[in-house]
């Protein structure tokens, strides 16, 4: 298999992996790690994990730039905000919703980092913006987020913007140290919401060992292991073809919901998260302006 190949198969996974990161969150949630406890024993068992890494080099986070460690951190803020959402709203709103960033994202670009915007961007922003009031607004509703999910999905997405504005400009951090960075950020965001969101947790003693479990695997397979993967592959490939392919979370994310969860989007719902996805596209679509002005990243989960 060709590294090329097999870097395109790893995002994929990763993309369908995360599409369905939702089960294990409402699941550690129905045992006792309600609201943001659960995100929070998650991360901070994945920062655990890639502490060894970061301490076996002592190089690997002194003397980087402080901008750009803050903007990795902060990208795990952002992840815990998404990671919350689905226990608060509709799991293909809270997606639908995280993968808007993309207009975030042009609009730091044009704006605060005075880029040159291809026209191709500028169109990804108004389809984004029609598919937003069409999926939030088509029913006659006000066009904003209706609950604490869907807002937590839409706030960390305007943070992922910012950090992915700053990691790309300001980030010299190496991939394993910059996982631990993004952990830690999404741990402490988790463990300073929990008490406002929920109360301390109790879990009963026969649901332990399995939360234990849960909470284990998920920081390993979901916060680890697919994140790594998908730096190692992300340099190997086209951004647009990284981006496309981590679409895969949308789609598996609103199937998974609607069968295992009974989360059935109404067609309005529908016809603007398709307009969303394809501002996605539209928004790492390359053109002939990128090889001199970089914009900021999509959502890579």
């Amino acid at each position: 298999m060709s590294t090329s190949l097999l870097a395109s198969a790893v995002v994929l996974v990763t993309g369908v992996i995360w599409g369905v990161y939702w089960v294990p969150v409402r699941a550690v949630a129905e045992r006792g790690l309600d609201g943001a406890w659960g995100t929070g024993a998650i991360t901070l068992v994945a920062s655990m994990f890639l502490l060894p890494f970061v301490l076996a080099d002592k190089r690997a986070l002194w003397g980087r730039n402080r901008i750009g460690i803050v903007s990795v951190m902060l990208g795990g803020a952002a992840f815990a905000l998404y990671s919350i959402g689905f226990l608060y709203g509709k799991v293909a709103l809270v997606v639908l919703l995280w993968f808007f960033s993309p207009v975030w994202s042009v609009l730091i670009a044009k704006y605060l980092l005075r880029q040159q915007v291809p026209r191709l961007r500028l169109v990804a922003i108004a389809t984004g913006l029609v598919g937003l009031f069409i999926m939030l607004g088509g029913d006659g509703d006000i066009p904003l987020p209706g609950d604490l999910g869907e807002w937590m999905a839409f706030v960390g997405g305007l943070v992922w913007a910012f950090a992915t504005a700053g990691m790309r400009n300001k980030s010299d951090v190496r991939p394993l140290p910059s996982a631990f960075l993004f952990a830690i950020g999404a741990a402490l965001t988790s463990l300073v919401a929990a008490p406002v969101l929920e109360p301390f947790p109790a879990i009963a003693a026969p649901d332990l060992a399995v939360v234990a479990g849960a909470v284990l695997v998920t920081a390993a397979l979901w916060w680890v292991i697919s994140i790594a993967g998908l730096m190692w592959a992300a340099v190997r490939l086209d951004p647009a073809r990284v981006g496309i392919l981590l679409m895969t979370e949308v789609v598996f994310g609103a199937v998974t919901a609607a069968v295992f969860a009974g989360e059935i989007l109404s067609p309005t719902e529908i016809a603007g998260g398709a307009l969303v996805i394809m501002c996605g596209i539209l928004e790492v679509w390359p053109t002939k302006s990128d090889t001199g002005h970089a914009l900021p990243d999509r959502p890579q989960t």
